[in-house]
């Protein structure tokens, strides 16, 4: 329970007796009390003006002093500035605080709640590798879904490969020809980024091939389609859709280049799936949709014999459901993938990873559900993002300019080497070690750094800013959690003695006041499913820490008693840096 579910029966009570005014938990807005002004917590008064016909400076002085009065082991002082009651947290509050949570590694837990949530994540194609776009997607996912399992739902982490269509006929044609049978094992390179090359190289050939096609004076909208390259493209994607063993064979030798080099991606990133669907046995499903829907009304056939759904009502427009060929389209396979994942897992609530180019689609695809009656259809939900560019502008797959996940990770790790040289205190480091923290540093501040902004927003990312030591990073806060174990090795054999009273400093009571918000903050992450409400919630412990720690020493504290309370100060803080770094995914070194 949080000290704001505390306080909120307090004032209902006060209101009640005061004037037999019956207020909702809804309509108590308690808020931290702002720096500037004297307090631990502030209650907005605004709302019971008119129907208590009081003023402000009325209001406040009588429910602070009604508060005080019947709880005084809880409020010690308040004051009243234009509307706002500042209420004072009494020290023995903190203390009890600090006393049953400093040594517990599961603060901020929460019991099964029998619910299920499905989480889709990654979704990358089988003709390029993982880039940088799909690392904030990666991040993002994995993070939701840890928070969502450390607050006690069942969580399922699944992945949609897009293995079919004409985007990987690209990259075999492209092979076909300019390959001459080289694999990733003879030319050694790891598989998707072969594969990824043979994507490149064709738009390469396809550009060359429409520009000749346009000087012999066919019109550039001509040339396009009469290409070579893509004629033969397009026909292998009919001789895949038809089953042609080679084109099959090609097929299936080409996605498994793909899905070992991704597999080595995913294990050094840290990301897992519990279920894995792939386009080709999904881009089927739905049709018997089409048929319900056209029973139910839900959607009508136009003279052509292709299907579409009225949303013009809902705000938007006609969405096509089925071609006149009969043929899917993404939607159609969506609404099949939605039904098949919930006749498997039965979710409560089935959460999409996917960019907000797609916030149309998904908008489409939960209205048509909630049109069919589907009983999951409230439970879609779309975490939308925005896209990662870099400090040059937008990257793009087929010209080569995207920057490749590995390549990433592995310039992350360089300059996590250079940063922590410079500052040269790992000379008593052994080599794996070193590489291990070089590899911890690295991700750590790629995770941070893409996941500390709001994901609603689009981003520019910087590695040379990502892993500034003093900054808004990741390894400014990993630095604070090993420089408090350094603290705390130093004490092992002291006893942690029991601490219920004793005037708290300021800072000692802003650090409490911070440490005791780690739960009610993941219960903020989860109904926003925004983890840069953790980000920036761990960034700030770290900050209000090292700022206690400069003022206040540990070890040669004014007293036993000094040292024992700022001890378990150091044991909760690390405790609850490493908690919060590891639902983004991000591992907290011991020493650095």
């Amino acid at each position: 329970m949080s000290i704001v579910t505390e306080i909120k029966p307090n004032v209902q009570k006060v209101l009640s007796e005061l004037y037999s005014y019956t207020a909702t938990t809804s309509e108590l807005t308690i808020n931290t009390t702002k720096p500037e002004f004297e307090g631990d917590y502030t209650l907005v008064l605004f709302s019971f003006v008119k129907q208590l016909k009081k003023s402000p400076e009325i209001l406040g002085q009588e429910i602070g002093e009604a508060l005080i009065r019947n709880s005084p082991d809880m409020f010690t002082a308040f004051n009243v500035i234009k509307g706002f009651l500042n209420l004072t947290i009494a020290d023995s509050y903190w203390h009890n605080v600090l006393q049953t949570n400093y040594s517990s590694k599961d603060f901020g837990t929460q019991k099964a709640n029998n619910k299920k949530v499905m989480v889709e994540y990654s979704s990358p194609n089988t003709n390029k590798p993982l880039h940088l776009g799909h690392l904030r997607n990666i991040f993002l996912g994995w993070s939701i879904a840890e928070i969502l399992y450390r607050c006690g739902y069942e969580v399922i982490k699944s992945c949609i490969v897009n293995d079919r269509g004409i985007h990987i006929c690209k990259s075999m044609i492209a092979w076909q020809l300019f390959a001459n049978s080289a694999t990733p094992q003879s030319t050694n390179t790891k598989g998707d980024h072969f594969v990824g090359e043979y994507y490149v190289k064709f738009n390469d050939e396809y550009k060359r091939q429409v520009e000749e096609l346009v000087n012999s004076g066919i019109k550039k909208e001509d040339a396009e389609k009469q290409a070579p390259i893509m004629a033969a493209t397009q026909k292998m994607l009919l001789d895949w859709e038809a089953g042609n063993p080679e084109v099959m064979e090609l097929w299936t030798k080409m996605n498994s280049w793909v899905y070992a080099g991704f597999d080595v991606t995913y294990k050094r990133i840290g990301a897992d799936f519990q279920k894995m669907y792939y386009e080709s046995n999904t881009y089927l499903l739905g049709k018997q949709f089409v048929e319900d829907g056209l029973k139910q009304g839900v959607f009508f056939k136009k003279e052509d014999g292709s299907v579409w759904i009225d949303l013009t009502a809902d705000g938007l427009d006609e969405k096509l459901v089925l071609r006149k060929d009969g043929t899917s389209v993404y939607i159609t396979q969506d609404l099949g993938l939605a039904q098949q994942k919930y006749d498997e897992f039965h979710y409560d609530q089935s959460i999409y990873v996917i960019a907000d180019e797609q916030n149309y689609h998904m908008k489409v695809l939960k209205l048509i559900l909630q049109k069919l009656g589907k009983p999951y259809a409230d439970g879609i939900y779309h975490l939308s993002y925005g896209m990662v560019e870099l400090p040059t502008g937008r990257m793009k797959s087929r010209e080569g300019t995207v920057v490749d996940a590995d390549d990433i990770v592995e310039e992350m790790v360089n300059v996590a080497k250079a940063k922590t040289e410079e500052l040269g205190k790992v000379k008593d480091f052994t080599e794996a070690e070193l590489k291990e923290l070089y590899e911890t540093i690295a991700l750590g501040a790629l995770k941070f750094f893409l996941l500390r902004v709001d994901p609603k927003k689009k981003m520019v990312f910087n590695p040379e800013e990502s892993i500034d030591f003093h900054g808004f990073t990741g390894p400014f806060v990993q630095y604070t959690y090993a420089r408090i174990k350094s603290v705390l090795r130093k004490v092992m054999d002291i006893k942690r003695a029991a601490i219920n009273s004793g005037t708290l400093l300021k800072l000692e009571r802003d650090l409490i006041i911070s440490l005791e918000q780690y739960p009610s903050i993941i219960e903020q992450t989860i109904t926003e499913h925004n983890p840069s409400v953790i980000a920036i919630y761990v960034f700030n412990l770290a900050k209000s820490f090292n700022t206690f720690y400069t003022e206040h020493s540990v070890m040669n504290a004014e007293s036993d008693e000094k040292k024992q309370l700022r001890l378990q100060l150091c044991e909760m803080t690390a405790n609850v840096i490493a908690s919060g770094m590891g639902l983004l995914g991000i591992k907290v070194p011991e020493r650095m």
